[in-house]
C-alpha cells in the first residue's frame, strides 16, 4: 500500500475517505472474516475473494444505492476500514450509514466518531439525504456511543433481533434528520 497512489475524496483531521480500490480486496476479505471484527457487522458467512470482488463490481442492472469509501489513516499511511452510505432510497431521501474499522488496533481512538461525522456531512450536504438510519447491535457500545455523539437518536430496540455466537441479541435502531443535525451544528 505504500506505493499505491491515494486519491482523497473527503478529507478529515486524522483520516481521509478514498474510493474503494479492488487492489485492496485481500484486506477487505481479512476484515470481513476476522472473528473480532465480523461479530459487529453480523457477518456469519465466510467471504471469499471472488465474492468480495463480485460485490464491489459496478452493475448497470441495479440502481446506484450505495456509496462506499476506504478509511485512510493519514499519519500511519494505511487503510484501516471502510464506511458507506447505503440502502439509499432516492425518492424518500433516506439511507443507512455503515462503518467498519477493520484494524482493531485503531478502535477506541475516536476514529469512528470522525468517520461518522464525515459520512453524515457527505450524506446531507452532497447526496441531499434527509434522514439517516443506523442499525447497531447492543454489544457494540463503541458504535452506538459514536452514533449518539454525532446526533443520532435511538428510536427503537428490536428485542432478540440478531443471532450471534449462540445467543439472540438486541439491535438498536438510530435515526438522524438533516434538520436536527443542522441545529446541532449551530
Amino acid at each position: 500500500m505504500k506505493d499505491q497512489e491515494i486519491f482523497t475524496f473527503i478529507e478529515g483531521e486524522t483520516i481521509d475517505f478514498v474510493p474503494l480500490n479492488i487492489e485492496n480486496i485481500k484486506l477487505y476479505a481479512k476484515w470481513e472474516n476476522n472473528p473480532k471484527v465480523r461479530i459487529y457487522s453480523r457477518n456469519i458467512i465466510p467471504r471469499t475473494l471472488e465474492e468480495m470482488k463480485k460485490y464491489l463490481e459496478p452493475s448497470d442492472k441495479r440502481p446506484k444505492n450505495k456509496v462506499s469509501f476506504e478509511i485512510w489513516h493519514k499519519k500511519d499511511k494505511k487503510i484501516i476500514g471502510f464506511g458507506e452510505v447505503s440502502d439509499i432510497i432516492w425518492y424518500n431521501q433516506q439511507a443507512y450509514l455503515g462503518l467498519l474499522i477493520g484494524e482493531p488496533d485503531y478502535w477506541g481512538q475516536k476514529i469512528g466518531e470522525e468517520a461518522t461525522r464525515l459520512l453524515i456531512e457527505y450524506a446531507f450536504n452532497e447526496l441531499n439525504i434527509f434522514k439517516l438510519k443506523a442499525s447497531i447491535l447492543v454489544v457494540n457500545k463503541g458504535s452506538w456511543r459514536c452514533a449518539e455523539k454525532n446526533g443520532f437518536t435511538r428510536v427503537a430496540t428490536f428485542k432478540k433481533d440478531m443471532y450471534v455466537n449462540g445467543e439472540y441479541l438486541d439491535n438498536y435502531i438510530y435515526s438522524l434528520l438533516k434538520e436536527d443535525w443542522l441545529k446541532l451544528k449551530k
